[in-house]
């Protein structure tokens, strides 16, 4: 299926961006009207992965980070998060929770709660080159009330 709208975006991969993403996702997201809730959803789960993009990726200095979303009529919202950063060696030992490479300050949690606000999530990655996150989300098509 082809999407209604699309979007792209990229930027360097200082923490100061990251609220950057998060707020230029949601508006894009936001012509489909999503609720409060699943907006707030969305929002959390860009901040995750952009996250690590900044803290994992690119531990040794600045690369870029490149934002995808689709948008289709069906209400699916479709967001990828790619860096070309140092990769995940193990990634289903990643995706555990409370699994960190970063040290005690980061808690180890971004993929359970990307999986935890997003319907579907994945990961692809190779060691050097970078990697890949999809998430996708349905907005639920709420009926307009007359009257």
């Amino acid at each position: 299926m082809k999407p209604s709208n699309e979007m792209k975006i990229s930027f360097l991969s200082r923490s100061s961006n990251e609220s950057f993403a998060r707020a230029t996702v949601a508006a894009f997201v936001a012509q489909l009207d999503p609720t409060i809730d699943e907006l707030a959803d969305i929002k959390t789960a860009v901040s995750e992965a952009v996250t690590n993009c900044i803290v994992h990726a690119y531990q040794d200095g600045l690369g870029m980070i490149y934002i995808t979303a689709k948008l289709f009529d069906s209400g699916k919202i479709v967001i990828q998060i790619r860096d070309k950063g140092c990769g995940i060696e193990d990634i289903p030992q990643a995706m555990e929770p409370l699994f960190t490479t970063a040290g005690e300050e980061r808690a180890g949690l971004g993929f359970a709660v990307m999986q935890s606000f997003m319907d579907k999530l994945k990961v692809k990655s190779q060691k050097g080159k970078g990697t890949t996150v999809t998430m996708e989300k349905t907005i639920i098509r709420r009926p307009v009330q007359n009257g």
